[in-house]
């Protein structure tokens, strides 16, 4: 190889490196760069001009929140857990809510916490596919807009 080409492919290592420190230094290595891809994140619910943070308390204007908590079933584990704690609103609408929400959900069997992976309509209307992020396999069934009871909005640690 060429003493010059050499030089220039040093340069541009150092180049990478640099930019990469910097990156990380602002914590805005983009994921890509590192073999991450692009997901789909729950939707905005909350505006900041509806969060207040003062050094005694936050305060979220939010309409009909509840609290919800969670049990031990690691469907959504590493996002939600059974120690985990979070604020819902109903929403009012079928076209609130959007892939990448989590929902809570009647199923036969209890309240499930899952994200949507997938928004559609068929015949009888707008369905999401929801699937919880450890779970291998997507839910078995399409949930209605009737069932959910909740979308997570703040998730307390």
């Amino acid at each position: 190889m060429k003493p010059l080409s050499i030089l220039f492919i040093i340069t541009l290592i150092l180049i990478a490196l640099s930019l990469a420190v910097l990156s990380l230094q602002d914590r805005q290595l983009p994921a890509s760069i590192i073999g991450g891809k692009e997901q789909h994140s729950p939707g905005d619910w909350i505006k900041e001009d509806q969060i207040s943070v003062y050094n005694d308390r936050v305060i979220l204007e939010l309409q009909n929140p509840f609290w919800a908590s969670f049990t031990d079933t690691n469907s959504m584990d590493p996002y939600l857990d059974e120690t985990s704690n979070a604020v819902e609103i109903k929403p009012s609408h079928p076209d609130e809510i959007n892939v990448g929400d989590i929902i809570a959900y009647k199923a036969s069997y209890g309240v499930l916490v899952h994200r949507v992976i997938e928004k559609s309509s068929d015949k009888d209307g707008v369905y999401y596919i929801v699937k919880g992020d450890n779970n291998q396999i997507r839910d078995p069934f399409k949930v209605r807009f009737q069932d959910i009871e909740g979308v997570v909005v703040a998730i307390i640690y």
